[in-house]
């Protein structure tokens, strides 16, 4: 690559969730909903096409707007916004974009000739008398379509289970024909909802929404976000209608379930709703996911995690890292901006975003500038914490911060390891530059840096490795 990549992998002022990657030709591209910076509903943009070639999977390059919210002729007038969709290509080579809006129950569709083209709308997903898919009594609403194409005929997937809602039953499969809206198999229930999940296999990790499919090899992989909200779980089955067996969780946005640095119970991070999919690019397979930021749950950003599959096709959870699509750990060296961060928390901090204290990561201005994001919100005992870094013959650390919070900054490569170096810090209303002498060890390391003082606004623009 000619440059890293982090986590998020795209800008940091633009808010991308529920991203679906695909390989089409030699460039990967990602389909998600568009937050807002600041936004005070989900999704409330139009979708924008981002792809990157898929040998620098570090230059990310936006396509634009690929459907404007006002397209479909439920949304003429824009009120309603734009949910999670999903893109596959079609028998006859176009591509195809499905998605509910944010108040009606039926899958609308959208064609285009190109994967990031403007697509126009088509029609709605409905059976052979024209009645559509949601609309017809009985129907479960529809919601996060997951879509997949083999020969002429296509998978839809898609569903929406509160946890106290007996009215849905989990996640359903309806098969289409070859004109992309008719349905040839009407729906059927392959993964459960809570409410339904007993002697099932799914218990605890049972269907939520974000329903996506990939398959690989001879096997189906149904991703999909479980009633914890915060982790993408796997299912797996030979068959793309039916015979999904709980496979485990994949990743979580704030590392629960994770216990090789941590107890399991431990979050890292405030998390919130997920949702993803897998990909394989060249001869590695990612998990795609998002994080929240501004202590909200209406911004978020999409990253990446490289995935391993065992013999017997089974993905172990994998760790939130500032790494991503990088192919390996950073480079100990240089200036690295703090919207990295995979690991921030405070005492007594929830493990979902909300809490009126909480640190996070924000950036200056409105949605659309393009100012570079920063931790923000620092209070007495913040942990911000960054993997992994290729340390080598590392004698310093940098960090530039401001704000009113006089206090001093440990530096340390483990959690709760050994402080390397103490940074005192002053109230200051400009970005500041304070720098310690800090012996870090060679090698794949962690960097954490815990905040001890006052004040309840200080703020972290970058770090800095000095050789």
């Amino acid at each position: 690559m000619k440059k890293q990549a982090f986590n998020p992998y795209l800008p940091s002022w633009e808010y991308i969730p529920d991203g679906e990657p695909y390989v089409f030709g030699d460039r990967v591209y990602v389909y998600g909903s568009h937050d807002y910076y600041n936004g005070h509903v989900f999704c409330m943009g139009d979708y924008m096409g981002w792809s990157a070639p898929i040998d620098d999977l570090s230059d990310w390059r936006c396509e634009g707007v690929i459907y404007p919210r006002g397209a479909d002729p439920l949304n003429a007038d824009g009120r309603m916004c734009l949910y999670a969709p999903d893109v596959t290509q079609g028998p006859d080579g176009r591509y195809y974009l499905y998605y509910v809006l944010d108040k009606v129950s039926v899958v609308s569709v959208a064609v285009c000739d190109t994967p990031a083209g403007r697509y126009q709308f088509l029609g709605y997903v409905h059976y052979k008398d024209g009645t559509r898919l949601g609309d017809r009594p009985g129907d479960e609403p529809q919601f996060d379509p997951g879509v997949l194409t083999e020969g002429d005929t296509t998978y839809l997937y898609t569903g929406f289970c509160g946890q106290w809602d007996k009215s849905r039953h989990g996640a359903m499969v309806t098969v289409l024909e070859s004109d992309m809206v008719t349905i040839k198999e009407e729906p059927r229930i392959v993964v459960p909802g809570c409410q339904y999940s007993a002697g099932s296999g799914f218990e605890g990790h049972a269907y939520f929404e974000a329903a996506s499919i990939r398959k690989r090899g001879d096997t189906y992989y149904f991703v999909y976000s479980s009633e914890k909200m915060h982790e993408l779980c796997y299912a797996t089955s030979k068959s793309p209608v039916e015979g999904f067996r709980y496979g485990g969780v994949i990743v979580s946005n704030n590392d629960l379930g994770i216990s090789s640095y941590k107890p399991a119970d431990m979050p890292v991070a405030a998390g919130g709703n997920n949702h993803g999919s897998i990909v394989q690019i060249k001869d590695q397979w990612y998990i795609f996911y998002h994080r929240q930021t501004n202590n909200s749950w209406y911004s978020r950003q999409g990253c990446a995690e490289p995935i391993y599959f065992d013999e017997n096709g089974h993905i172990a959870q994998v760790e939130i890292t500032s790494c991503g699509l990088n192919g390996c750990v950073l480079e100990g060296e240089g200036e690295y901006p703090s919207y990295i961060a995979c690991h921030l928390h405070a005492p007594g901090f929830l493990p979902m975003v909300g809490y009126h204290m909480q640190p996070h990561i924000k950036q200056e201005g409105r949605d659309d500038d393009k100012n570079e994001g920063y931790v923000g919100h620092i209070i007495n005992g913040t942990v911000i914490g960054f993997k992994y870094f290729d340390c080598k013959d590392v004698k310093g650390i940098g960090l530039t911060v401001r704000g009113y919070a006089n206090g001093i900054w440990e530096v340390r490569t483990e959690m709760d390891g050994e402080v390397l170096a103490e940074l005192k810090t002053e109230n200051s209303n400009v970005w500041v530059e304070h720098v310690a002498q800090c012996a870090i060890p060679d090698g794949k390391q962690a960097l954490y840096l815990t905040y001890r003082g006052g004040g309840d606004n200080g703020a972290l623009k970058s770090i800095r490795f000095i050789k």
